[in-house]
């Protein structure tokens, strides 16, 4: 049976060995880097594309109330037209009630 000493020993040993051990690992260093880097590049690009977002929706807004306004503008006209027609009726039928009315006369 061993004795205590020189279990005691070979702990030290082992533990001085792991202490000598490096936990770094320069390949898993080198690909935190690039997912660093990587992060760093989409959050400049998801930033961009935010910015582009608002300036569309901005401009898709505005875009909306102009075509509102068109569409306003042309029920009016419409409405215009509707009514000139309307009023070109009107006198149609009054220049046949005068004419008529000129004809009962000259006869």
């Amino acid at each position: 049976m061993k004795t205590s000493y020189e279990k005691e020993k070979k702990l030290n040993i082992a533990l001085s060995k792991l202490k000598k051990l490096n936990f770094e690992n320069p390949n898993l260093k080198n690909n935190i880097e690039k997912l660093s880097i990587q992060k760093n590049q989409l959050e400049i690009e998801k930033k961009e594309v935010e910015d582009k977002y608002k300036t569309l929706s901005i401009e898709h807004e505005n875009l909306q109330q102009k075509l509102n306004e068109l569409n306003s503008k042309k029920l009016s006209e419409k409405r215009k037209e509707v009514e000139f027609k309307e009023k070109i009726d009107e006198l149609n039928q009054e220049t046949d009630s005068l004419l008529e009315e000129i004809d009962k006369w000259q006869m």
